[in-house]
């Protein structure tokens, strides 16, 4: 699959914007949220949709849904992709495929399938910035756009995400051999490089893994209040 993922004109596309939901965070007194010193912030016993991770965005349990009805229907030859996590909701469709020559060679069908997006993008613009505003109000997530013609996908504009970890020497090893082997350019792209290869082999557990997440969540609205 040809993923082509492009950062520029964030703003004009819907972008990210400092301070919004979604977007850099600024910091308050005492540290992120603005939380004093002392001050006791909410933990992982009071508990929210999708996990401590979320609890202060609101569900987008219903974000497919509500994006599949108020998309144009002509924009896609069929239903959007949908993916949420706690920082963006990232929209994708497939579209028609432009007319090429039956012994075009790949580059040319290739080219020709990025020309079709380009022009999607640039005449779809206005409408998506609109989409995405009401968006955000309603899920406190940024959202990301991008389409697709059969292997060509391109990202319009999306979130590349700081995550801090701590590796002991053998992972270290493993970031270290990818980097030394010219597979990956440093250690962050490295270990950015096996999460994908984690999600590609373990697809279907992941999938059940939310799945049962989002159950837990339904069974804890059924509780009783404290």
């Amino acid at each position: 699959m040809n993923d082509i993922n492009t950062e520029a004109d964030q703003e004009q596309d819907g972008g990210f914007r400092p301070g919004e939901p979604g977007g850099p965070r600024r910091r308050g007194p005492g540290g992120p949220r603005g939380r004093k010193h002392g001050g006791r912030g909410h933990g992982r016993g009071f508990g929210r949709p999708g996990g401590w991770q979320q609890a202060d965005l609101p569900a987008a349990d219903d974000a497919e849904a509500w994006l599949g009805g108020r998309l144009p229907e002509e924009w896609f030859t069929g239903a959007p992709s949908v993916t949420v996590d706690r920082e963006e909701i990232v929209v994708s469709g497939e579209l028609a495929a432009p007319e090429i020559p039956a012994d075009a060679e790949d580059a040319a069908a290739h080219s020709a399938a990025l020309g079709r997006i380009s022009r999607f993008r640039e005449q779809t613009r206005e409408t998506r910035m609109q989409i995405a505003d009401e968006a955000e109000a309603r899920y406190g997530r940024k959202i990301a756009w991008g389409a697709s013609i059969a292997e060509t996908t391109v990202l319009f504009t999306h979130l590349a995400v700081p995550v801090m970890t701590r590796l002991r020497q053998d992972e270290r090893r493993v970031l270290d051999t990818l980097v030394d082997s010219g597979v990956a350019r440093s250690r962050s792209d490295a270990l950015s490089w096996c999460v994908k290869l984690v999600g590609e082999h373990t697809d279907q557990w992941l999938t059940d893994l939310r799945q049962a997440m989002a159950d837990v969540d339904k069974l804890r609205t059924t509780g009783p209040d404290l």
